[in-house]
């Protein structure tokens, strides 16, 4: 739940430059390629919230319904949309997750509910344009920064509580082939807070939860649900703004 509603929250970008691949290990520090320094890898795994960390909407939410809703006789202001939506989000969901399969039941009554327009075929636009990757970008930086980690030794997962298009968005973004486990809500059949998503993670990856960080932007869903399990995290906007913030804190300097 936490991933679809943080989605559409605006991050400000931010530039960022990485420095060359390194290789360590959590068991002893080794020498940057470069011979200069020591680099101690402090986690053996990184597991990354999808909606609203990894991934960023193009565009605000409520600028898309508008300009897709014209055509259909929509003229609810970006303001009324977005209050619209935040209503429909937090009301409550009868079955055990928002997100089956591919999570239209949902979706459409949050697109009707916010923009006031049941029709379907609006909804069926709203829903392909969100599963498209020209919807959304990595962060600045994200895509070397999973590289020279991954080069490190560190393994990578998505934990995402999301519907079945999360697959072809990190395919569209050239991000899949980075992550060793990709662990998707309306397919494991929990949601984050839940344990059970993130054990399927860490089992996924052969890994011991305290070798393990998570990275999200919900303080329940994300926070709360790793810690649960003995998992650390990071609030992405609070404990890391960057994905440099995230490198530095995995492949720690030694003197």
């Amino acid at each position: 739940m936490a991933d679809a509603c943080a989605f559409f929250r605006a991050l400000k970008p931010f530039n960022l430059r990485l420095t060359s691949p390194v290789r360590s290990s959590s068991a002893s520090p080794t020498r940057h390629a470069g011979g200069e320094r020591m680099i101690k890898r402090a986690y053996d795994a990184l597991l990354l919230d999808a909606g609203g960390t990894l991934l960023q909407l193009a565009k605000p939410v409520e600028q898309t319904y508008g300009e897709i809703g014209r055509k259909y006789g929509l003229n609810m202001t970006s303001t009324e949309i977005k209050q619209g939506f935040k209503r429909a989000f937090a009301a409550p969901w009868p079955e055990k997750l928002r997100y089956q399969g591919d999570g239209k039941p949902f979706w459409k009554l949050v697109v009707s509910e916010a923009t006031g327009c049941a029709d379907d075929k609006y909804f069926e636009e709203v829903y392909e344009y969100y599963a498209k990757g020209e919807a959304w970008h990595l962060p600045p930086g994200a895509y070397d920064t999973m590289s020279i980690l991954k080069d490190a030794g560190v393994k990578l997962a998505v934990v995402s509580n999301f519907d079945t298009r999360l697959r072809k968005l990190l395919k569209d973004l050239n991000v899949l082939d980075l992550f060793d486990a990709v662990v998707i809500s309306s397919e494991v059949g929990y949601e984050k807070p839940d344990v059970q998503i993130f054990k399927t993670a860490i089992d996924r990856l052969n890994v011991e939860a305290g070798k393990a960080v998570h990275v999200g932007d919900d303080l329940k869903a994300d926070k709360e649900g790793a810690k649960s399990v003995g998992i650390d995290c990071w609030l992405w906007g609070k404990d890391v703004e960057t994905f440099s913030d995230i490198q530095s804190r995995i492949l720690v300097p030694q003197p």
